[in-house]
């Protein structure tokens, strides 16, 4: 076995977009894999057979993505196959007969859409991008705009979208015999959500002029009348999304954020539309609705919630790990699955479940089958066969009535006569993960030579609330767990070299580590990732900063300025004496360049040695989705500082 090189993510194989057929005979996903000359990511479609459990590949143009059943034995896609796809401002569907044969060109859509459903076969519903103000103007009047962007609204712009004032996600429906389009939510509605059943479509949207309420509302749109229906649902809820259990009932996710802000875990709504009642099914229902395990061995999108027998299926995470759930009109939730990982997507088949995700023995995406525990795919095994891994050692802190999961990664090829230089690695949210699965950066700095550990301090998921509830706390009892836990660590395992102990982390893992530096000098070195240094001007400047910063700091500048700046890592950043090196990207909207340039700035003023790194045409998911160079240059660049100053 060897050591993992900075560059073997670019060989793993990153599995989304499964869908099952019709009759549940065969299935089909997206595969993804670097192209590192090209620096990019190629997406191909893979075909399986569920009874002769084979896989095949059937497209190779590396454009392939966005997969849906058009029948039995078709599959169509989103591709751009030439060059001419790429500068039209249009969408191109292909399709192939899983039997045999070469793709071809389906149809050609006018838009560019953003998600798409197969209503019947002769008509698609899709989401596209509506300008409310290019799509206004002349073709003279977009070439003198084309060097201003105008901002009427907020949010101006959006991690991963770019500028996005006067844009709304509009629904729309196409006929493949006439190729005419119908827009059927109006231009002003933003659409994030929609489900088909028969002659009905439901869709959640909000619509809104200057700011972007937290809210959203539901609407019935009839395809026989051709008109909309607002559902009265009576109070205002932050909803994820919505599907027909049946003709007359609809179940959804919701919350009205009134006890723990918009990081509340959501209950379970059903809607009869017969009588217009609504009802809350779930009422003390306190987990949350998706998988939210971090790793950066993803890449893709999944397909969301399923519906079967009067039943929604989804996914949640529960601990540290996140599997199947269903519910019920009765509000009756079960666990399905009793995965230790994560199910990253699923489908339905018969009797029994299909999903893909990563598992505790560190392999990497594959597909399953639950029940009958069949392993379909074997693209990411050599992994496990070739490179020296480091299994996660589980360690607990107990502490006020509450227990804190952590791990703790050895060197590969460890030694217990030496000392060795660690690596405290804090991740995103707060409202996420770490588990025991497979995380390239961390494995790749364990064969470097480093001990790494990591927990999920207060404020992180999978434990319900109270427990995810740190509003107004940050810095305080979630540090304290990180700083106990360090403390635990260092006790427990005298390999630790006390004198060289980095810390990093991203988002938020960037505010802590950007905290951590300002309140203590314990670290030799640290590497603060898209992060946050003043609440004050992220309120501000990031696409979600206005309300953000309200909801989870529970003040604004006008309200309480002070709050804001006493719990800024900014106001503490000349005691800092921690060599920093800053990673940030130039359109993370998120967490925005200036968080890190003002941190950066300060650390320099005061002379303490940093240096700042910007990516250019990357954003919030630098570490995750970014470029395949762009990846490695970041890993480098922080494994460069840590050694530099602890090896």
């Amino acid at each position: 076995m060897r050591n993992i090189k900075i560059d073997d993510f670019t060989d793993y194989s990153y599995i989304s977009n499964l869908e099952t057929s019709a009759n549940k005979e065969n299935f089909a996903f997206v595969l993804s894999k670097a192209n590192l000359k090209d620096n990019c990511y190629e997406k191909n479609i893979y075909l399986g057979n569920l009874e002769q459990k084979n896989i095949i590949k059937l497209t190779n143009s590396g454009k392939d993505m966005n997969l849906k059943w058009l029948n039995k034995n078709e599959l169509i896609f989103i591709s751009q196959r030439n060059k001419d796809e790429k500068e039209e401002k249009s969408t191109h569907l292909y399709k192939i007969n899983i039997n045999g044969g070469e793709a071809e060109k389906f149809i050609t859509i006018d838009q560019n859409i953003s998600s798409y459903k197969i209503l019947q076969e002769n008509k698609i519903i899709f989401t596209s991008i509506n300008d409310n103000y290019k799509d206004n103007l002349s073709k003279d009047q977009l070439e003198e705009e084309k060097d201003y962007e105008v901002f009427e609204e907020i949010p101006f712009w959006s991690n991963g979208n770019g500028y996005v004032s006067k844009k709304r996600n509009t629904l729309n429906l196409y006929d493949i015999e006439t190729k005419k389009i119908k827009n059927i939510s109006g231009k002003e509605k933003n659409i994030s959500h929609y489900d088909i059943k028969n002659e009905k479509i439901v869709f959640i949207s909000n619509e809104y002029e200057h700011k972007m309420p937290l809210n959203e509302e539901i609407y019935i749109y009839d395809l026989k009348t051709e008109e909309s229906k607002k559902l009265k649902l009576n109070e205002k809820l932050s909803i994820a999304y919505v599907y027909f259990i049946d003709e007359n009932t609809l179940i959804f996710s919701g919350s009205n954020m009134k006890k723990y802000g918009i990081n509340e875990n959501m209950k379970f709504y059903s809607y009869d539309l017969r009588n217009d009642q609504l009802k809350c099914i779930t009422p003390e229902l306190d987990q949350s609705m998706w998988n939210s395990v971090g790793t950066d061995c993803r890449l893709g999108s999944t397909n969301g919630p399923r519906v079967k027998d009067k039943k929604l299926y989804f996914v949640s995470t529960v601990g540290y790990y996140s599997n199947i759930f269903s519910v019920d009109l009765n509000g009756d939730v079960k666990q399905i699955t009793d995965i230790k990982g994560t199910v990253d997507g699923f489908d339905i088949l018969e009797n029994d479940f299909i999903y893909y995700g990563l598992k505790s023995d560190l392999s990497l995406q594959s597909i399953y089958t639950y029940n009958q525990n069949i392993k379909l795919t074997n693209f990411n095994d050599w992994v496990l066969k070739e490179l020296k891994l480091s299994h996660p050692e589980k360690v607990e802190l107990n502490k006020e009535n509450i227990k804190i999961d952590g791990w703790i990664l050895k060197p590969v090829d460890f030694d217990e006569n030496k000392k060795y230089p660690s690596i405290l690695d804090i991740h995103g949210g707060p409202k996420t993960v770490y588990s025991d699965i497979f995380y390239n950066e961390m494995q790749y700095w364990v064969n470097q030579g480093y001990v790494v550990f990591f927990c999920n301090p207060r404020g992180s998921d999978g434990k319900g609330n109270e427990f995810s509830d740190i509003r107004g706390k940050f810095g305080t009892i979630d540090y304290e767990d990180i700083m106990d836990f360090t403390d635990t660590i260092i006790k427990k395992y005298d390999f630790i070299d006390q004198n060289r102990i980095g810390v990093t982390g991203g988002s938020y893992g960037g505010f802590m580590t950007n905290w951590i530096i300002g309140n203590t000098n314990r670290f030799k070195a640290a590497a603060s990732q898209r992060s946050i240094s003043n609440w004050i001007s992220k309120s501000m400047t990031t696409d979600i900063g206005y309300y953000f910063v309200q909801d989870q700091q529970d003040a604004n500048p006008w309200s309480d300025i002070m709050k804001l700046w006493n719990q800024s890592p900014l106001k503490y950043a000349n005691k800092a004496k921690t060599p920093t090196l800053f990673i940030q990207s130039d359109e993370d909207y998120r967490c925005y360049m200036a968080e890190a340039i003002q941190m950066f700035t300060a650390l320099k003023v005061n002379e303490t040695d940093s240096k700042l790194v910007l990516f250019h045409g990357e954003n919030h998911e630098l570490s995750r989705s970014g470029k395949p160079k762009h990846r490695i240059r970041r890993l480098k660049e922080i494994t460069d500082w840590m050694n530099k100053y602890l090896i």
